[in-house]
């Protein structure tokens, strides 16, 4: 994810390199495009190649059911925090400065990720994949302007940036899988290691150096530690809820101490000069009304993800290779119905697409509500993957317009920023949020099954517990945690409701505003 390329003021700090030095034609720009590329490409496979490999790193390194949403969760919370820090950071001191240590510091996090023997490690190294993500992103976006020209050449490389970000997500999971299956769930992480190294080597020939201005820099740093601690302590709050009461000062304290903190990060960001989030963005609309909308999706493609990878490789017996492949109809859906509303938006507008895509998410998720523990593949999973796709598909370009419409060039790059940090933000809360549900919806109907003391006793089971588990347990079992994810996806169903509400109520751009604004680029 990462902020949209446009021209802002520049501070003082870096400044871009004479005519003469910004890489020519040929060679040099063509490897400057093919480090842009493979560095998007880099990022989008964090957000998703781990999926399908949660199953076996919860068997490794036994991770409880709640506490495995943190392997998800780091990464999210850090980069959705983050990447209006990491941004400014690019700004100020250069975008292949920024670059180089984004990419330096996602390879060595990789590697030390891939050797974690035990849960804090791992997750630690997730939280540094995540900042590390939001340091690459924008500057990597920043490079395509600094780069090619704007007009055609431009419009060439942000396709093909755009391109890497929509392979990637489909990619990630096929990857996942094979790397699950054939070597091992590390090498979800390792497989940055060597991708890491090319493009750090690549850059420093890509792009020439910037020669740094001395000059007063701000950097925003109360805004961005309140903002990603509070919502940090939120999504532990919710995640906490799950195994203990509501109640109970694990669970109280910090959704009270985050919810503090994200206010405090309000009152920074209306005092500062030098915001990381202006406040005077969200008084249009359309754009407040996106950032919501986007908040929703964020949390019902986690859930999905999530939710149907445990659900396929636990319930359904499905290799973490064949789990992968089974995502492909999702990207597929989403590629299409994406290509469609590009070409569609000038004439029907962001409302109508957002609404129809809104809807076919929610009718998804209602259809997945049903799973059961004989579900089968073709009759329960495929048609809603599909409509899922599409849903999302139909919503990404019009949201991003929604977005930029009508807004200040200055501030267009921060608007779009927000958006994809949104994404993430939403994630990270809906899978803590819906996790917790899911958690104590299978938790009661293990109860009802099995009463109170052998449900106790079940539950100390792993995902690769199965062949030691007597057979009406393993139905027990197999029955409930069916029913936690059914009611997690019936819950999801209710938010994209209410998205496709918004949709319907707050989204007022045209269709003429829409095809003039210039889109930025979601993951």
């Amino acid at each position: 994810m990462s902020e949209r390329s446009v021209k802002r003021p520049r501070p003082a700090g870096a400044v871009p390199p004479p005519a003469a030095e910004v890489p020519g034609t040929g060679d040099r720009k063509a490897l400057a495009l093919a480090v842009i590329a493979v560095a998007q490409l880099m990022v989008v496979l964090d957000v998703s190649i781990v999926n399908v490999a949660l199953p076996s790193i919860q068997n490794a390194l036994d991770f409880s059911a709640t506490n495995l949403e943190w392997v998800v969760n780091a990464y999210a919370l850090a980069f959705g925090g983050l990447l209006l820090l990491g941004g400014r950071i690019a700004d100020l001191y250069g975008q292949r400065r920024t670059f180089l240590v984004g990419v330096a510091v996602l390879t060595i996090a990789s590697l030390l990720g891939g050797m974690a023997t035990h849960q804090g490690w791992l997750i630690a190294a997730r939280a540094v994949q995540g900042l590390s993500g939001a340091l690459v992103a924008p500057a990597a976006l920043a490079l395509i302007a600094g780069t090619f020209a704007e007009g055609a050449e431009r419009t060439k490389a942000m396709g093909v940036y755009a391109a890497m970000g929509g392979a990637g997500g489909a990619l990630g999971n096929v990857l996942g899988g094979v790397f699950t299956d054939a070597l091992s769930w590390r090498w979800v992480l390792f497989v940055n290691v060597p991708i890491g190294i090319f493009l750090l080597f690549a850059a420093v020939r890509a792009f020439p150096a910037e020669r740094i201005t001395a000059g007063e820099r701000r950097l925003d740093l109360p805004g961005a530690v309140t903002s990603t601690v509070g919502m940090s302590l939120v999504v532990y709050g919710l995640i906490h809820a799950a195994t203990e009461d509501w109640s109970s000062a694990g669970t109280v304290g910090p959704l009270a101490v985050g919810t503090a903190l994200l206010a405090l990060f309000v009152l920074v960001e209306a005092r500062t000069e030098s915001p990381l989030m202006p406040l005077g963005i969200f008084r249009d609309r359309n754009r407040s009304g996106a950032y919501a909308i986007m908040l929703a999706l964020g949390a019902g493609m986690i859930v999905l993800f999530y939710f149907l990878t445990l659900f396929m490789q636990i319930v359904m017996g499905f290799s973490a290779l064949r789990t992968g492949f089974a995502f492909l109809p999702f990207a597929v859906g989403a590629a299409v119905c994406a290509t469609i509303s590009s070409q569609v938006l000038g004439r029907v507008g962001p409302r109508a697409l957002l609404a129809a895509g809104t809807a076919l998410a929610a009718v998804a998720f209602f259809w997945f509500s049903g799973i059961g523990p004989d579900a089968g593949y073709a009759g329960d999973l495929l048609g809603p993957l599909i409509l899922a796709g599409s849903g999302v598909g139909l919503c990404f370009v019009p949201l991003t317009l929604a977005a930029v419409a009508g807004i200040d060039k200055a501030r267009a790059g921060v608007s779009s920023a927000l958006l994809n940090a949104g994404q993430q933000v939403g994630a990270a809360l809906g899978l803590a949020a819906l996790g917790t549900v899911a958690v104590a919806a299978a938790k009661d109907r293990l109860t009802e099954l099995m009463g109170a003391a052998a449900a106790a006793s079940a539950e100390h089971y792993g995902p690769a517990d199965a062949a030691k588990m007597p057979p009406d347990v393993r139905v027990a079992v197999y029955d409930s945690l069916a029913h936690g994810y059914g009611i997690a996806f019936l819950a999801t169903a209710f938010v994209l409701i209410a998205a496709f509400v918004l949709a319907v109520t707050v989204i007022r751009v045209s269709a003429e505003d829409a095809a003039g604004a210039e889109p930025g680029v979601v993951i």
